[in-house]
This record gives structure tokens, sequence and C-alpha cells, in this order.
């Protein structure tokens, strides 16, 4: 499994968590029970193959991290997306830009500009094409204003 494909697992699970909150550890437990991890294979390419110890470690950590800055990470979508109420953003771009904006403030093996690309292309297969810019404006925004590692 690549890292993109592992970020894409995590954006999926911030989404679900979004509409039904669960503590991290018993999401991950349940997501990744093989049984149950092998029976997505079939209608979902993105489970095509089982995350390895580095993925695995790099998804829970993006989980863990978006819940627990889940408050931070909204303030900040807020605060960058100018013009727009957070209400207003779908919960798939919100999960898009937490995970995102995550990896720029707290994973400093993740270059920005890879996290916002990586974004960015998640917003094109799951979002509308007018979503596309705003992810990667507020993105933008955020990671020259607050961004920690370059």
């Amino acid at each position: 499994m690549t890292r993109t494909a592992a970020r894409e697992i995590a954006v999926r699970l911030c989404f679900g968590l979004s509409e039904n909150p669960k503590d991290p550890a018993q999401l991950l437990g349940d997501m990744f029970d093989e049984e149950y991890y092998d029976s997505l294979k079939e209608e979902d390419e993105a489970f095509s193959s089982y995350p390895d110890e580095l993925q695995m470690d790099y998804i829970s950590r993006i989980i863990r991290g978006v819940c627990d800055h889940g408050a931070e990470l909204d303030g900040y979508i807020e605060k960058y997306a100018v013009g727009w109420k957070f209400g207003r953003i779908s919960r798939t771009a919100v999960a898009i830009l937490k995970t995102a904006m995550f990896e720029i403030m707290y994973m400093p093996d993740v270059p920005n500009k890879a996290a916002i690309n990586e974004a960015v292309e998640l917003a094109k297969r799951y979002e509308e094409p007018m979503t596309v810019p705003f992810i990667n404006g507020v993105l933008g925004s955020f990671s020259r204003s607050e961004a920690t590692f370059a």
C-alpha cells in the first residue's frame, strides 16, 4: 500500500468519524479487523491491500491526531475558509482539510507541499470541481501562515 492509499483511507475514516463519532482506538480496531477489511476489497479498490506496519502507524497517527485536535482544526478551517460558513463546507471537504492540516502542523515527515497536493487530488476524486480550488486555497493560506514545518 502506498502513502497515497493510506491517506485516502485516513480521510475516509475521518469522514466516518464525522458521521458516527467513535473512540479512535475502537474505530481503528473495527476497521482493520482483517476479516472485515478483506470484505471491503470487493466493494472498493481503496481497500485492495492491507496496510503494512508503517502505513498502519501513519493512518493511526492521522485518526488519533484529527480526533485530538478536532476543535483546533475546525478553527483553522473557519479562519482560512474566507467567505464560507463552516456548516456550508461538505463533510468530505472537511475530512480532507483536517487530514492535510494535521499533516502540515504535526507530521514533520510529510512535506507541506505533498500534504496539499494529495489533498487536492483527493478533492478531485470526491468533490465537486468548484471545491478543488477552494481546498487548495485554504490549505495554501493555512500553510503559509500556520505551518511549523517547511
